[in-house]
Formats: C-alpha cells, structure tokens, sequence
C-alpha cells in the first residue's frame, strides 16, 4: 500500500506501520522485526485481558474494584475517579473521566487473584507474547503482536462479539476529561479500555475515521485504531515520543490509507 510509505518521512529512527482487515494482515511497511516500547496502547492489550477474565466468570464488569464505590467497570473506563499514577482517588467514581495508569494495574491485580496466577503470566497466555512491565504502559514487541490485537479487535476469538461491542460503546455517557496530548473534551468517551473517536477534534485518528473508530495511542510514538465503519485497523509502532510531528503525520496516514483503500475498493 503506497499511503504506508509515509513513515520514510517521518522523523524516527525506526517504525513499522500495518494495515490489518477481519482477514487478517493486508499490507505492512517499515521494519517488522524491531521490538518497539508500546506504552499506554499496551492497555488495549490488557483491556482485552480483562475482558476474557469477564467471558472465563472470574470477575464481573459490575464487581467492586479500586476505589470505595468504583468498579471493574469504572477502571476499564478512566471513571473511577483515580489520578493518573497513584492509588489515592481525587473525584468520585463516575462523575469525570481522569485518565489513570493506577486503575489499570489494578485491574491487573484483580485479574491476577481471581486467575491465581500473576497478571504477567495471564497477559502471556492470552496473548502469546510478554508483558514487560506495568499493565498500562509495559509492552515490548515487534509488529506482528499488535497486528494480532488488531486482529482480535476486528473478528474476536478471545472474547464475544457481543462483549467487543459493550467495549467499543460509551461508558458513563456524558463525562468530561482531558485527552492526553489533545486537551479538555466534552465529552472524553471511552469504552472499556479503549479510547473513542467520536466527534473528538482535533484528534490523533483522521478526518476520513468514521465517528465509531476506537483505539489508543502511546507516548512512545504508537497507536492503534479500528474503524468499524471502514472494517480495517491500522497499526503503528515507532520509536520517536508523542509530539507535534504525531498530531500531523498521524492524522494525515489515517486519512491516506482510508482514502487509498477506498479507492481499492471501487474498483471495477
């Protein structure tokens, strides 16, 4: 796909950008082979390990977890009302979203004891691939392991397809928050750990990304989204951090690739 070989202008050492549909890998570029630090699109990752935690009966999206009246539910969604890092709340439990790495390792926790195994061995079964560090930011991995998340996100085999789509729907409609990197939205929307596009402007997605797009982006200069609306994932993963030249390339490659794709696809 000619819309990939944006990346040789980008300014990063290394990256390596992949195109996935319901099929499976449709086009990549860049280099496959170099294992990138993820950062918080690891949460994609770990949202959906909790997710098949839900379909195996070990906890419920509704259980207690986190702080005093927060949920499993609350924490996949940044609702529960906890700070960025830390444990210690500072707004209660559905009334904003706060974007939170310490509700996720404690969703990691949970996991872990309703598993009776730790979360890093879970993450690996599931996936097929380590789990470095945090639950919110510890994968290191080439390529092919988020074009397997991708492919889970687009034809689930590790979770329902009803549940994907409980995922990928607003959770505590209405909430108010920041978008790291992009500023105060109105509302913030997430799912159960992914984050929604919306009508969200600006925006890390593109223009051509219709309203029901969801994914997340790291600050290591990653992200994944899945476009429903289009039936494709795109992934990327380089090693330059979050910045100015991320809130244009990226963008401008989402557009790219849809717009080639569709192209593609009129075809006769």
């Amino acid at each position: 796909m000619e819309a990939l070989r944006q990346v040789e202008r980008w300014p990063c050492a290394h990256a390596a950008v992949a195109v996935v549909s319901p099929g499976g890998l449709e086009a990549s570029h860049g280099e496959p082979e170099h294992r990138f630090a993820w950062a918080s699109v690891t949460k994609l990752a770990t949202a959906l390990c909790v997710l098949v935690a839900v379909e195996q009966g070990l906890l419920g999206l509704d259980d207690p977890a986190g702080p005093p009246g927060a949920t499993v539910r609350h924490l996949l969604a940044h609702a529960s009302g906890l700070p960025f890092e830390g444990t210690a709340p500072i707004a209660a439990p559905g009334s904003r979203r706060i974007y939170s790495n310490g509700g996720f390792e404690l969703l990691a926790e949970r996991v872990a004891v309703a598993a009776g195994v730790p979360f890093a061995a879970y993450f690996e079964a599931v996936w097929g691939f380590p789990l470095a560090g945090s639950a919110a930011a510890g994968v290191e991995a080439r390529l092919a392991a988020l074009v397997t998340v991708a492919s889970e996100l687009l034809a689930p085999a590790r979770i329902s397809p009803r549940l994907l789509g409980q995922a990928a729907t607003v959770q505590f409609p209405g909430l108010a928050g920041v978008l790291p990197g992009f500023g105060r939205c109105e509302p913030n929307d997430f799912g159960l750990g992914f984050e929604l596009r919306d009508a969200k402007t600006p925006h890390w997605t593109g223009a051509r990304n219709s309203t029901s797009t969801f994914g997340h982006f790291g600050a290591s200069g990653t992200f994944l989204w899945v476009d429903p609306g289009a039936g494709i994932a795109l992934a990327c993963l380089t090693d330059r951090a979050f910045g100015d030249w991320a809130k244009d390339a990226w963008p401008a490659l989402s557009d790219a690739v849809l717009a080639e794709r569709a192209q593609r696809h009129r075809r006769p």
